[in-house]
């Protein structure tokens, strides 16, 4: 009955159902002809970058009670390095995997915008893991020291996945308006 685990469990949710969105029209979009298949894929992106941009907001909250510190955090230190141990492989993979999107240069919008969701992922997960290492190693004294860095960098991390965001939409409907011509 956390606030934490509410807000955060409809960022999750709200991924699970873009990747839906985003398989779901990738899937039927291979069985149809080519014109249709652009007009398809393009519905389907508009969709799902609607969807990101309400997830965008969904992350207002978590990312806020990380900040204040209001996040429950019961683990030892010993899984709090398990924890930065996965989310660096995390953090390395959604870049690795933008940057070859960005290398190949597909005509694909939905691919991008699944990796472009993937390295967002990424993100959150650094901020989380941020605040599971502040919470871990200190006490309440120096937690509040911590609270100027962790605004900090959660509002860097927030700006930099609203622009994400807003620069995988734009591409996708400068991408569809070249096709169309």
């Amino acid at each position: 009955m956390s606030i934490w685990h509410g807000s955060i469990c409809v960022f999750y949710l709200l991924l699970v159902f873009i990747r839906g969105i985003i398989l779901i029209v990738q899937k039927r979009s291979c069985k149809i002809s080519q014109s249709e298949n652009e007009h398809i894929r393009y519905i389907g992106f508009l969709l799902s970058c609607t969807m990101l941009l309400f997830l965008n907001l969904a992350l207002i909250c978590p990312i806020a009670l990380m900040v204040t510190f209001k996040r429950a955090v019961n683990m030892s230190l010993f899984l709090a390095i398990a924890s930065a141990a996965y989310t660096t492989y995390n953090i390395i993979i959604a870049i690795i995997n933008f940057q070859k999107q960005k290398r190949k240069n597909h005509n694909n919008i939905l691919v991008e915008e699944l990796r472009t969701i993937n390295l967002i992922n990424s993100l959150i997960s650094i901020l989380t893991l941020q605040n599971t290492l502040i919470m871990v190693k200190s006490n309440e004294n120096s937690a509040d020291n911590m609270l100027t860095l962790s605004a900090i960098s959660s509002a860097a991390v927030y700006v930099l996945i609203v622009f994400i965001t807003l620069r995988l939409l734009i591409k996708g409907v400068k991408q569809h308006k070249n096709y169309n011509l």
